[in-house]
C-alpha cells in the first residue's frame, strides 16, 4: 500500500483499493514506512562496508607493488 502511495498514485486511490480509510492509511504509513526506509539504509550501509573494504585492499596492493624493487 505504501510503495503504491509512495509510486504516485493518490492516497484517496490507494485507500478505496484497499478499503480503509485515510487516516488509517497515514497510521499505517507512519508505523511501517520506516520499515522500507531503515531496509534501503540497511543496503546502503552494506555496499559503504563493501567498497571500503575494495579500497583498502586496492591501496594495500599499490603498496606493496612500490615495495618491489624495479629490475633494470
Amino acid at each position: 500500500m505504501i510503495k503504491e502511495q509512495e509510486a504516485g498514485l493518490p492516497t484517496a486511490v490507494v485507500c478505496r483499493r484497499h478499503g480503509i480509510s485515510p487516516s488509517s492509511f497515514y497510521k499505517l504509513k507512519v508505523r511501517y514506512g520506516r520499515a522500507s526506509e531503515m531496509c534501503r539504509l540497511k543496503s546502503l550501509e552494506d555496499e559503504n562496508a563493501q567498497l571500503k573494504r575494495l579500497l583498502a585492499e586496492t591501496t594495500l596492493d599499490n603498496a606493496a607493488l612500490k615495495d618491489i624493487p624495479e629490475k633494470s
